[in-house]
């Protein structure tokens, strides 16, 4: 999918940016595609979004719904589906941590190692699936990592709220 393409599904989502003549000034190259592609994404899932219902039990088939349309799109190639998912939780992370905040509070800090949690038992799965040992363990040490964060965070936010004690020595006096 060129530049174009995208302007082109962004213009009939009613999405286009504006033209920045500072950051592009000779308008969309190749090199802004990746941009473009993020641009069309947040719009799909805005829509996505807006036309999911809210009841339990109709989101529920609202996303199936969604998913049935994800997988025709996709078809029958499940190395394909695994690189797709992999890389919207990929995003999904970088979206819960801020790139820009100095520090996380808990509860982001242990959603962000639960979401990468799973990019690291997807990637064990996919290492050991190709019989690559070191990648496996590899993966499984930055998941088993990821828990241990997520563990830390939960426990932090309760320390915070009253509910539980906080580290040993802390108080002691």
């Amino acid at each position: 999918m060129s530049p174009e393409q995208i302007h082109a599904a962004l213009s009939a989502l009613a999405a286009e940016p504006e033209p920045d003549q500072k950051k592009r000034p000779e308008g969309s190259q190749e090199e802004h595609r990746l941009h473009l592609l993020g641009r069309l994404l947040a719009k799909t899932e805005l829509e996505i979004t807006a036309a999911t219902r809210l009841i339990e039990e109709e989101e529920i088939e609202d996303v199936l719904e969604t998913l049935l349309g994800w997988w025709e799109q996709l078809g029958a190639n499940p190395d394909l589906a695994l690189n797709v998912l992999t890389n919207r939780l990929q995003r999904t992370a970088v979206q819960v941590s801020e790139p820009e905040a100095e520090e996380l509070p808990p509860g982001r800090e242990a959603a962000f190692a639960a979401v990468m949690t799973a990019v690291y038992a997807l990637g064990a799965q996919l290492h050991a699936d190709r019989g690559d040992e070191e990648g496996t363990r590899h993966a499984l040490s930055g998941a088993e990592e990821a828990l241990i964060d997520i563990l830390q965070g939960m426990h932090e936010l309760r320390v915070a709220m009253g509910d539980a004690a906080g580290p040993m020595g802390e108080g002691d006096g």
